[in-house]
């Protein structure tokens, strides 16, 4: 019966020597650099890196473009409020214009009933 608690030199070294053999011989199966099944597989995998890259670019183009017509709309909404604004500012100075001209008139009208 063997100890394997406590294996011997020779135990140790056998599994070694064995454990060696086979790392080589794993090594020695892989397919050459010049495989078909490497190639087929290598094509794929630029090709899917090729696809991913040409999706990452036309999110980037989406997403540039969304930027710009946010952008647009926001410059277009500013312009409207501006105009809104001074169409306010106007039409204010317009009324006060109003509220002085019929000031003036009914000054003139009491300068002329005092005369």
């Amino acid at each position: 019966m063997k100890n394997y608690a406590n294996p011997s030199f020779a135990d140790r070294n056998k599994n070694a020597a064995e454990a060696k053999k086979k790392l080589l011989e794993k090594f020695k199966a892989k397919p050459a650099a010049d495989d078909p099944q490497r190639a087929a597989k290598r094509a794929e995998r630029v090709a899917a890196a090729e696809a991913r890259e040409a999706r990452r670019v036309e999110r980037e183009r989406l997403k540039a473009e969304t930027q710009a017509r946010k952008l647009a709309e926001q410059a277009e909404a500013e312009a409207a409020a501006l105009a809104a604004e001074k169409a306010a500012a106007d039409a204010l100075v317009a009324e006060a214009a109003a509220k002085k001209a019929e000031r003036d008139q009914r000054y003139a009208a009491r300068k002329a009933r005092a005369r």
